[in-house]
């Protein structure tokens, strides 16, 4: 690290957001739920979206708030689980999506991990690629503030579209206990899915249904020392998951699919069946397909749906993926005196999650174009069967090339392993000189890494060994094993059905599992200070407070590692990777009270803030800024709004994407839209001979001009990549920052007539333009064709210049020739809408209280545009052909609680609802793909969803309290849909991101105090 920026660091002061603010406190500047007495307290409050400590403290910009009670009554195990209830943030179901990778983004707006800055106690919790908001459990979170729009001039890069702060409890004192068990008690039902899945002989659930178990324990143990000088705390937290396959729920029984608009479904099939999947490759009988009798008669039966027949490709996939998760941290403060206090934590997080397949043997096509081979004398084969394969070859020592399917139902699945582990530290020291200035130096250090496993595949060569087989002494042996190649080898008996031999397995499978190792790492140095400057005489004459200041400066540096071992790197491909970024910040803050207590002017307050950015991997220096404003007319209505230049350089990853240069050569969806496609036909003049005939291509001669194609070279065959396989180019390109205006504006109201409730009314808009986006060479090629020729996409197809063509030789690092692909900046995205939130607590003298909090969002635009040609697609209340975004226009949650009148007892009822959503193709606009007459008659509308969960809390004694929730309480099944891989990336039949998809969810808990 520079001296210089070290040395200014340590000369300079900063405010971090505490961890250790009064929740209550906190919350009524952020107008959530307060008591009375809360709103008179003076004590100084930290509000997430500034880094100005002061009395009073208000947030100009929309903050919504969860608070403990709400996290224990939502009987919640992970921090998605509580995030994905809230309509500002986009859900995010990994646990129940097979294809994870264990990790837990926060998207806040739709607009992706990546734009949304998470903190936890103020501070960033990792890198960008390599955070895991998993770490965190939720028994320790004392409130989670969301703040909706930029906040890039306060925290830096990446807070485009807000920030997610997580406030722990780390001032904790004595022992406690946290247990919870909650697991899914669900009734299956027949739905559209059965009948469909009958048909093709899966089996299809029915009946109730108790599974998904679910495991959270943490320990907790606090001590304050030395006069409350020293403060210690800890937590250890267990938590595990079991497994849900897709087969044990009716409506994903199997995958459905809808290969023509409104045309009958059927279920997604595979090849890979437990019967054994034969083809001969070469001989008299080649191409033909053959499948083991299910019988076990040793016989051929044709290929085709039916009882043993085809397999469910899908019905072992996880729809709870099974995992185990340690977490572990430290807190510490030590006051020194009213100048000085040393903070420091640290947490610590291993977890272990499975995405789950069937145990196969794989097709020759997954190794290269070389088949498997079968002696015809192979004793496992049956007479029949051989004459079906070897034909006239039959029962001698002839080499037929066969392909071999072969699934393994009754053995273990084939799992790929995750495992996730960091750490997370963080320390400095803060306090207060001059009775004005508070400083806060410290820094983050935070590093997590991930081993991803791939499941054992079976070796070509073993496959191979163990299906040249003869007699020994009347007992099948690999031939490989009687001539000492291979000892170790077994037979494969691919020729009978449900073959499910460990030892055959425990040969084939061993040692094929290769692993890749992803490390990132954050160091993040703060350091500010800020102060109130009255003392100094700097108030406005209309007003009491004076102006608050802050000025601090930021270094921080990223690095991203990849590495992996020789199986890895054999079966993958790729190479090692090593990336590093940093960036120096400085930015100063205010807040301008300018009239206070007058009439007509409760309160008038003008923020601003600035942010001078440097990053080492870009030569430009950027900067943002904010400027807010406070109106209240009267104590009881409070007018804010806030305008922020928020702006994101690219990540390490997205660095390397765009400018480091690879070339591959990839099937294009068009091949070369410009070539002429010869075909043959039947000699209408000769029916004995074929003639050659040149289609015209796809694209017309202005689209290809507009590749830099010449007119004389249009429609000619020579143009036709090898293979249909064009060269692509990966990065080559410059990425600059992407730059989001965001404007919220409101209003919030605390009528004094009725104490207790808070209301309030937002807008907010984002624009993003030049995202950061990676495209692949079919989002160029396509957008090309359908623009007509935008130069936008054109532009990133680039032609020889002497013969026109796309497939340069990779190897010779051409600079033509090719279709880019890779990180760049592409054009605009927008997220606009309204959020509403209400809170009141209403006490009743002898019978206790009812608390109500409302928290709703009105979604009027999520929309991008791909160029500047090109028109703004708005996707808001729909789903289909939406880039993966469903959008819904309006989503709510109400939650209800009563306590008795000496809160031992406690119910709480939440009302969660989520609007219709309607596919594409019936929206009516074209740009959404519909076309007239074109709309979908079967599966284009989701209904409107409403789901209401229950939770009853219950003071066994001062020291310990049961809880007993259920979730969903009504049991409501998801939505089915066909082909939902396209909208979801699930293949469930649903889009579980969105919808309770497991069924009614049922948790016990309890917490003991010691």
């Amino acid at each position: 690290m520079n001296n210089t920026i070290l040395k200014l660091m340590l000369t300079t002061s900063l405010l971090a957001l505490a961890g250790q603010v009064q929740a209550q406190t906190a919350n009524a500047a952020q107008n959530t739920t307060t008591s009375a007495d809360d709103k008179a307290e003076v004590s100084e409050v930290v509000v997430t979206g500034t880094r100005i400590v002061r009395p009073n403290n208000q947030s100009a910009a929309p903050i919504t708030s969860v608070t403990a009670t709400e996290i224990e009554a939502a009987a919640a195990v992970n921090i998605e689980e509580i995030l994905n209830r809230l309509p500002q943030i986009a859900p995010d179901s990994q646990q129940n999506y097979q294809d994870s990778d264990g990790r837990q983004r926060i998207k806040l707006r739709n607009l992706g991990f990546e734009r949304t800055l998470v903190l936890v106690d103020g501070k960033r919790l990792g890198t960008m690629n390599g955070q895991d908001a998993g770490i965190i459990p939720t028994s320790m979170v004392q409130r989670i503030d969301i703040l909706s729009g930029g906040a890039s001039s306060v925290y830096g890069s990446d807070a485009i579209s807000g920030v997610v702060n997580f406030i722990l409890k780390d001032d904790f004192e004595g022992l406690q206990l946290d247990a919870n068990y909650s697991f899914y008690n669900h009734e299956n039902k027949t739905t559209i899915v059965t009948p469909v899945a009958q048909a093709s002989a899966f089996p299809t659930p029915i009946g109730t249904v108790n599974d998904g178990g679910r495991k959270d324990i943490t320990l907790t143990y606090g001590k304050h020392l030395f006069d409350d000088a020293l403060t210690l705390s800890g937590f250890v937290n267990y938590r595990d998951a079991d497994v849900v396959p897709y087969a044990d729920r009716a409506t994903s029984a199997c995958q459905l699919t809808q290969s023509v608009v409104d045309g009958p479904l059927s279920c997604s099939i595979s090849t890979y069946s437990p019967s054994g999947y034969l083809s001969p490759q070469g001989g008299s009988n080649s191409g033909s397909v053959y499948l083991n009798n299910p019988d076990g008669t040793r016989t051929f039966v044709p290929y085709g749906i039916g009882e043993g027949k085809a397999a469910n490709p899908y019905d072992g996939y996880s729809y709870q993926r099974e995992s185990e998760r340690l977490n572990a941290g430290l807190f510490g403060t030590l006051k020194l005196n009213d100048s000085a206090e040393i903070y420091g934590n640290v947490i610590w997080f291993k977890d272990e999650s499975y995405n789950r397949f069937p145990t196969r043997v794989y097709s020759y096509t997954a190794y290269g174009s070389t088949p498997y081979s079968v002696n015809c004398n192979n004793p496992l084969m049956s007479a029949a069967q051989a004459t079906g394969i070897c034909g006239t070859q039959a029962g001698t020592s002839t080499m037929m090339p066969l392909e071999v399917r072969y699934r393994f139902d009754d053995l273990p699945y084939t799992l790929d392993t995750y495992v996730n582990e960091g750490v997370r530290a963080t320390g400095g020291v803060r306090g207060v000189f001059g009775n004005v200035w508070n400083y806060d130096i410290g820094g983050v250090y935070a590093r997590n890494q991930q081993d991803y496993t791939s499941g054992a595949f079976a070796e070509f060569e073993k496959v191979n060994r163990s299906l040249n087989v003869v007699n020994v002494n009347g007992t099948p042996t690999c031939v490989s094993k009687v001539d000492g190649t291979d000892p170790n080898c077994v037979p494969f008996d691919a020729f009978q059905a449900g073959n499910n031999d460990q030892a055959l397995a425990d040969y084939l499978f061993t040692g094929q599992s290769g692993t890749t190792t992803g490390v990132g790492t954050l160091y993040d140095l703060v350091a500010t200070v800020s102060g109130d400057l009255a003392e100094y005489g700097i108030v406005s004459p209309w007003a009491d407070q004076g102006v608050a200041v802050s000025a601090g400066l930021e270094y921080r540096e990223e690095h991203w590692e990849s590495t992996a071992d020789a199986i890895y790197r054999r079966e993958n491909g790729g190479s090692d990777v090593s990336l590093s970024q940093s960036v120096v910040e400085g930015n100063i803050e205010f807040q301008a009270p300018l009239i206070e207590e007058r009439k007509y002017a409760h309160l008038l307050q003008v923020n601003g803030g600035y942010r001078l950015s440097r990053y080492d991997t870009n030569p430009e220096t950027f900067n943002t800024w904010k400027i807010e404003g406070l109106y209240s007319p009267v104590q009881d209505v409070t007018f804010r709004a806030a305008f922020n230049k928020a702006q994101r350089a690219p990540t390490v990853i997205e660095m390397s994407q765009a400018s480091n240069i690879s070339f591959t050569r990839q099937g294009g969806s068009q091949n070369d839209f410009c070539a002429g496609i010869a075909r043959q036909i039947q000699d209408p003049n000769d029916p004995t001979k074929q003639i050659t005939v040149i289609d015209a291509p796809t694209a017309s001669r202005e689209v290809c001009r507009a590749t830099g194609l010449s007119d004389a070279l249009y429609g000619s065959t020579s143009l036709s990549c090898p293979n249909s396989q064009c060269t692509v180019r990966t990065g080559g390109f410059t990425v600059d920052p992407e730059t989001a205006n965001t404007t919220t504006f409101g209003v919030v109201l605390r009528p004094t007539f009725l104490p207790g409730l808070t209301l309030s009314i937002d807008r907010f808009i984002i624009d993003l333009d030049d995202s950061i986006n990676y495209n692949d060479y079919s989002y160029y090629q396509d957008g090309c064709l359908s623009s007509g020729g935008d130069a936008y996409f054109c532009d990133k197809i680039v032609r020889d210049p002497v013969t026109g063509a796309l497939y340069a030789s990779a190897a010779s690092n051409p600079t033509t020739g090719f279709i880019s692909q890779g990180t760049t900046n592409a054009y605009k995205s927008k997220s606009h809408g309204w959020d509403f939130q209400g809170q009141y607590g209403l006490e009743l003298e002898n019978f206790g209280k009812f608390d109500w909090v409302f928290n709703g969002s009105l979604s009027t635009r999520q929309s991008w545009q791909d160029s500047p040609l090109r028109p703004e697609i708005n996707c808001i209340g729909y789903f289909g052909s939406c880039g993966g975004q469903f959008v819904p226009e309006w989503t709510h949650g109400l939650r209800t609680t009563y306590t008795i009148p000496n809160d031992r007892l406690s119910v709480s009822v939440n009302w969660r609802y989520v609007s219709s959503l309607t596919h594409t193709s019936n929206s009516g606009d074209p740009l959404l793909g519909w076309v007239e007459g074109g709309e979908r008659k079967t599966f284009y509308r989701i209904p409107a969803y409403n789901y209401f969960d229950v939770s009853v809390a219950y003071k066994v004694t001062d020291d310990a309290k049961l809880r007993v929730s259920a979730n969903n309480i009504l049991d409501e099944e998801p939505p089915v849909i066909p082909n939902s891989y396209n909208v979801s990336l699930a293949r469930n039949n649903t889009l579980p991101q969105r919808y309770d998809s497991l069924g009614r969810q049922i948790s016990i808990g309890l917490t003991v105090n010691f």
